[in-house]
């Protein structure tokens, strides 16, 4: 339910964030699957199907069934917002399209997941954020700038038309006219179901998470605070810094504004006393190797006959 250039991005994103937001859980399927089979710590999870893994599965079914059916009937309704007004109708869109964005969808949220979960085991957590954070910037990077600094302008106007239009009445005069159209009636009604069900899965498994053994103790905040911080972090963050990155390369240039920008991102996000690593471990994220929770699970290994 958004448009083309920006849709394998929101896919990648929303991969890796269920994947941190499931992390404890999927540490403690790593630990339980070396204790059901009795082989070598190491050993054990390669040989425990993929597929068994129920946080996947979930994400794979929800980029299925709800991100591609709502982008494709975008498409089809509106093939002109969906496509950032590349295409002026349904003959300008290449029939490969609807094909390459369905496959595109599920491959780019498994491969966030993956990505993410595989850092997570290997305790590597807070990168684990930092790969959600960047898909979700170049997703807002893209809505916000795009490739011609209107980024913005195509995606609140509903075809290309209004696009060539926009300089020529005011912004505020252009926002309602795409609030008040079918296009945005359209967004409204499937964004409550692919951003709200997206929404509950995030915050049940990160609360899921909280219950498990050191799941409270690593959570330094009450709950309610917790979460509006991983909400914060995960999509206030990436779009304040799409919103900065536009800025500094409209006033400065693509060379001296990128650059402004990555000194800007490197300060707040990768000095271990960062301020973004700081609220990080407020919310109960797990922050060591996955074989480190064998100290909190009980042993299960089958007892010789």
């Amino acid at each position: 339910m958004i448009g083309l250039p920006a849709a394998l991005f929101w896919a990648y994103a929303t991969g890796s964030t269920f994947a941190l937001s499931a992390a404890r859980q999927l540490q403690f399927l790593e630990r339980r699957a070396a204790d059901r089979t009795g082989l070598p710590a190491l050993l054990a999870p390669r040989l425990v199907s993929r597929a068994a893994n129920p946080y996947l599965c979930l994400t794979l079914l929800y980029a299925a069934v709800l991100l591609v059916p709502t982008g494709l009937f975008l498409m089809w309704q509106n093939p002109s917002w969906s496509t950032m007004h590349i295409a002026d109708g349904h003959r300008g869109v290449w029939a490969g399209f609807p094909l390459l964005y369905a496959g595109g969808v599920v491959l780019a949220a498994l491969l966030g997941f993956l990505l993410a979960q595989a850092l997570c085991l290997v305790g590597a957590g807070y990168w684990a954020y930092l790969n959600c954070v960047g898909g979700s910037f170049l997703l807002f990077g893209t809505l916000v700038h795009g490739w011609d600094g209107q980024g913005y302008r195509r995606f609140l106007t509903t075809d290309g038309a209004a696009l060539r239009a926009w300089p020529e009445d005011s912004v505020v005069n252009n926002v309602l006219r795409f609030l008040t159209s079918g296009t945005f009636l359209t967004l409204l009604f499937l964004g409550a179901a692919v951003i709200g069900t997206m929404l509950l899965m995030e915050i049940g498994w990160l609360a899921e998470g909280w219950l498990l053994p050191g799941g409270a103790q690593d959570r330094k905040v009450p709950r309610f605070l917790a979460v509006a911080v991983a909400g914060a972090g995960l999509h206030g963050l990436p779009l304040a810094g799409a919103v900065l990155a536009s800025t500094l390369v409209r006033f400065l240039g693509y060379p001296a504004g990128l650059t402004v920008f990555a000194a800007v991102a490197g300060t707040l996000l990768l000095p271990r006393r960062s301020p973004v690593r700081g609220l990080y471990g407020l919310v109960g994220l797990p922050k060591a190797h996955w074989r480190a929770t064998s100290d909190l699970v009980p042993a299960t290994r089958p007892t010789p006959a």
